[in-house]
């Protein structure tokens, strides 16, 4: 008895040396927030604008800064994913509106985004660098935020129906079906999604740190403003060292970020059996063997309790005298009629304003060049598909194999392709390889991953017992496919096919017009159109280049993509 008192006691040592290492990283990211945010606050007027230094050894700082806003990106990114996809899936009139309105969203391109909000942000905050630190966070968010909603709303939508009759047997109120069955069962494919939407983020940093918009010139501190800088000025050095940096900074932040993430999150896999090998961290293992955290657990886990309480019980309260929307009842007709109404007024408008200002021929011009990208869309997004479906669901079904991998993906889905544009654009000159093809390898670049990482997600949310059973029944090669696979991935593969293909058409305003110096290419296309239009700041080509790409997008989806979602959740849901 004496042995095993000492024993617990041991265990019950209050600081160790994983706590030390806890706090002292703790200590160190708050020290690092601390310094870098204050970069933020500093004056920003016409004639105290943010200057970027191409010496090597300010890279650091820049790099600090680019991080800190793109985590930021992240959380709002996370909060908008939570509420917006949980009302698009738990409610059939919110889904009509907000999931069109969804594709709409994605299919604005960054520029679009900033030739709006610079100006309003910039007014906000007046003298304060703040107004142009929020639209460079704003235009991050607007490249991870629909790719992670897409997701959520995805895995709402794939709910098995044993889960759904057990939620509603147990009667649990909305606030409790939340954080115990919806947000646990979209837990996998939602880190997944957030790592490729992250990378995404990194792809459009130069465009949202260095802002040529309506005439004006924007810059703000950071490993993007630096890229472009050493473009301009031709400097294949402070490339290169701009390389090393975002690639140190991307080990780093799997390590430190993401690797724990997808650790933590493998508790939430859905089956009866654990994983053969579940996915390892370091830092994770450091965090579980502390005590620090459970000693703040122990102030904020009451009051998250009590908060929990009284919005379970608020929701319960809701949802008893809410009378569900009978389909096809009158407040329903009346619900499409004003959608409707709003939807055809607002494209009255814009089509007047278009009509007035650019005319008919070069609407029909604008089409044209839709026509062009949309093709190049296609070609990547098949390309993609096949090739990097079996690779991801081969990582999926092979922890071993996803923890050696899961770096090296993560680092190439990370690492900003348009990074290296600079060397392919010179690459295509000495080659001779056109423009307009060559802009499909760099769309590709930078939208591809997203089937990768969907494929991998989907693959790991099949349950090990299903696959021992296909094992059992020894089916292999395209009876396992047709029978396992493509049944379990398939909802995750459309999601990945409908961000990737967004994600292509956001791209191509950086793909179809790249340059070295004074050396400039563009392809024919509407990603073309638009950057010219926006550098040039002319608002009806802007309007009109931004709406003709939400009508493809959103074209694109209804017609194809949405009728892939709605056979897989009546085909496929368990």
């Amino acid at each position: 008895m004496r042995n095993a008192s000492y024993a617990t006691a041991a265990r019950k040592v209050p600081f160790g040396l994983p706590d030390v290492a806890v706090t002292l990283g703790v200590l160190t990211l708050l020290a690092v927030i601390a310094k870098v945010g204050a970069g933020a606050f500093v004056p920003f007027t016409a004639k105290i604008v943010p200057h970027v230094d191409l010496d090597p050894r300010n890279l650091p700082y820049y790099a600090a800064r680019s991080t800190l806003r793109m985590f930021v990106a992240l959380v709002w990114s996370t909060l908008f994913t939570l509420v917006y996809g949980y009302f698009a899936a738990r409610s059939k009139r919110a889904e009509r509106v907000l999931i069109p309105l969804l594709d709409i969203l994605q299919s604005v391109p960054v520029l679009g985004y900033l030739s709006v909000i610079i100006t309003a942000f910039i007014a906000l905050f007046r003298g304060s660098l703040l107004g142009l630190e929020f639209a460079a966070i704003f235009a991050i968010f607007t490249s991870q935020a629909w790719n992670m909603t897409f997701s959520f709303y995805q895995s709402l939508k794939s709910v098995p129906h044993e889960l759904q009759e057990a939620a509603a047997l147990y009667r649990l109120s909305g606030w409790q079906r939340f954080v115990q069955l919806d947000v646990p069962f979209a837990m996998i494919g939602l880190v997944w999604n957030a790592m490729i939407s992250f990378g995404g983020g990194w792809f459009f940093l130069a465009a949202s740190e260095a802002i040529t918009v309506l005439n004006h010139n924007y810059t703000l501190p950071g490993v993007g403003s630096y890229v472009a800088a050493a473009v301009a000025a031709q400097d294949l050095r402070a490339l290169g060292w701009a390389i090393v940096t975002i690639a140190v900074v991307i080990v780093l932040v799997d390590q430190l970020f993401w690797r724990p993430v997808v650790a933590w999150a493998d508790r939430f896999r859905f089956e009866q059996n654990a994983a053969a090998e579940a996915p390892h961290s370091w830092v994770f293992d450091v965090i579980r063997a502390a005590n620090v955290p459970v000693l703040v657990g122990r102030v904020w886990v009451p009051a998250a309790d009590s908060v929990g309480r009284l919005l379970a019980a608020v929701t319960d309260a809701w949802f008893a005298t809410r009378r569900p929307a009978r389909e096809g009842g009158r407040g329903d007709r009346l619900f499409n009629a004003a959608v409707i109404g709003i939807v055809i007024a607002l494209s009255v408008v814009a089509l007047r304003f278009i009509l007035t200002t650019v005319g008919f021929g070069e609407i029909f011009k604008v089409f044209g060049l839709g026509l062009a990208t949309m093709a190049r869309v296609a070609v990547l997004v098949a390309l993609a598909t096949i090739v990097w479906t079996p690779i991801g669901v081969a990582i999926g079904f092979n922890p071993r194999l996803a923890s050696a991998l899961q770096p090296v993906v993560q680092f190439l889905s990370s690492f900003p392709a348009n990074f290296i544009f600079p060397f392919a654009t010179l690459a295509f000159i000495r080659l001779g390889v056109p423009i307009n093809l060559g802009a499909i390898l760099l769309m590709a670049l930078g939208s591809q991953w997203y089937i990768l990482f969907n494929a991998i997600a989907g693959a790991q949310t099949i349950p090990t017992d299903l696959r021992e059973m296909c094992d059992d029944c020894d089916l292999r090669g395209w009876r396992r496919w047709r029978r396992l696979i493509v049944p379990g991935i398939f909802a995750s593969l459309v999601t990945g096919a409908i961000t990737a293909s967004g994600g292509a058409w956001n791209a191509s305003i950086v793909s179809e017009v790249v340059s070295w110096g004074n050396t400039r290419l563009t392809a024919a296309g509407l990603g073309t159109y638009i950057t010219e239009a926006t550098t040039g700041g002319d608002w009806p080509r802007i309007i009109l280049g931004v709406s003709m790409m939400s009508l493809f997008v959103v074209a694109v989806n209804r017609t194809v993509w949405r009728p892939l979602y709605g056979y897989a959740q009546k085909r496929f849901t368990q």
